[in-house]
């Protein structure tokens, strides 16, 4: 199915996920049956957490809402971290305000997972919400507990008041949570903005530094060839002897042509770093808050795809993988406008995942078989008509797969293993972090297409399909 296909089935389904708790919520606030002091105090609370931003306006809020409506005193603690671990704190009350910084809360307030009644007091937990993003303050295996809410004058609260303000708990719980990722991310985005303008500084320049490295590496290289003339020309005025000059002459050439392949070795490295940090480090993506695009039109298998294949060549050899070039691109190209940069660190997660983990398998010719190969195919009508840009007309794809011979992926991981920091059942000792696949979805995503794996006869095969351009046709490489 189409990737707009399945967005628009997933919207619809969100959709009735929503309506689903809407009603849910419709009736359980029926049979809340909540005073009108009490659905104010929720009205108030959500109208002035929206007004104020600060954190400490916040537990303002907190506490004097429900004081001022309903006269009880209110207390607020929550858990503090510092190098000595985490204790509660006394972070404001309704009779005093904010509270003085690293004031511990009172013995009877503890941490417990239900509220409970002590002295003249009805103490509720404070939970953060829980959802995906609760990682991002604190991992699943820490404390859920956020801190707790104290409401003095238990004796003039009933039944219907302590469930009131078990609800406001979780209330407080979903809107502190927010706000400390909002400040969070604040934060991120501020040491962001300030590591932005230091990269060009202290990443890019000293990269290029290595362009002057490289001109005094190859000027060696022409004095040895120097070298080796001088040499010659004594032996040509017979002041070295056949045998001395024979051995000399060995060394020289063997050492200029260990010095050239080094040269062009580092050379190609260094090319090949350049362009991943000139296309991770832009000051784009970190305005942006995500991967923007630096498009040019480039033919796909002589600028990203070879370039990635050299670089990968020599551990390909190690391991005895054979590398089976395509007869669908041998002789021909499609121009393509992309983020050469990105596409190239793509094939750069496909070719390294395939170096670890190719295996041999037996071919239907009983033939063992070790192999990477790639190719690309045009899929008619592949990409759906827009209704957003008004185009009414179906567009090909052309997609692109990097093959490798071993056990397929099993049906449960297919999926999962696009997804950021997950490591496949075979991945074992294998180095890695489970981002490259997750990096690859990203990059074609931004490109407007799909990425995909598929389990085929002797391997596996990933791909990723892109839209091709009305002009876009196949033309041959040489006459």
């Amino acid at each position: 199915m189409p990737n707009s296909l399945k967005k628009a089935a997933e919207s619809h389904s969100d959709l009735e996920q929503i309506l689903k708790r809407v009603r849910k919520k419709r009736k359980d606030f029926i049979q809340y049956d909540f005073t009108k002091k009490k659905n104010d105090i929720l009205k108030i609370f959500f109208e002035l957490a929206q007004e104020f931003d600060s954190l400490e306006d916040f537990y303002r809020i907190v506490v004097c809402v429900p004081s001022e409506v309903l006269g009880l005193e209110i207390c607020l603690y929550l858990f503090s971290e510092n190098s000595r671990g985490s204790k509660l704190e006394l972070v404001c009350d309704s009779k005093n305000g904010i509270a003085e910084k690293g004031l511990s809360a009172p013995d009877h307030i503890q941490i417990a997972e239900e509220p409970y009644k002590i002295h003249d007091s009805y103490v509720i937990p404070i939970i953060r919400k829980s959802s995906v993003e609760q990682d991002i303050i604190a991992p699943k295996s820490e404390n859920p507990f956020v801190g707790m809410l104290e409401v003095r004058h238990l004796s003039r609260m009933n039944e219907s008041d302590s469930f009131f303000f078990i609800k406001y708990s979780n209330r407080i719980g979903f809107n502190l949570h927010n706000r400390m990722i909002a400040h969070q991310n604040i934060r991120h985005i501020k040491f962001i903005n300030s590591l932005v303008h230091d990269i060009e500084h202290n990443v890019i320049i000293p990269n290029m530094y290595f362009r002057h490295f490289f001109n005094t590496c190859k000027k060696r290289i022409m004095d040895l060839k120097e070298l080796g003339k001088t040499v010659f020309a004594l032996r040509e005025e017979k002041l070295v002897s056949a045998r001395a000059f024979d051995i000399l002459n060995k060394k020289i050439f063997d050492l200029e042509a260990d010095l050239s392949t080094y040269h062009q070795d580092i050379q190609k490295y260094h090319a090949n770093l350049s362009l991943f940090l000139e296309s991770l480090f832009r000051r784009d993506h970190f305005e942006k808050g995500r991967l923007v695009l630096r498009t040019k039109k480039c033919m796909v298998e002589s600028e990203i795809i070879v370039p990635q294949l050299e670089h990968y060549s020599k551990r390909f050899e190690s391991r005895g993988i054979t590398v089976e070039r395509p007869e669908d691109m041998l002789y021909e190209e499609i121009p393509l406008t992309v983020d050469v940069g990105l596409l190239a660190q793509v094939y750069a997660n496909l070719f390294s995942n395939a170096v670890k983990y190719t295996k041999e398998v037996t071919n239907h010719q009983g033939r063992r078989r070790k192999a990477v190969a790639y190719g690309r195919e045009i899929i008619p009508n592949y990409f759906p008509a827009s209704t957003t840009t008004g185009s009414f007309n179906t567009k090909d794809g052309i997609k692109f797969n990097v093959f490798s011979t071993g056990p397929h992926i099993s049906i449960k991981e297919r999926k999962a293993i696009f997804f950021d920091g997950y490591r496949g059942a075979n991945s074992g000792n294998m180095p890695g972090t489970g981002h490259g696949l997750s990096f690859i979805r990203k990059v074609v995503e931004i490109h407007e297409g799909d990425a995909g794996y598929e389990a085929v006869s002797e391997g596996n095969n990933f791909f990723f399909i892109l839209p091709l351009p009305k002009q876009a046709t196949p033309f041959p490489e040489n006459d």
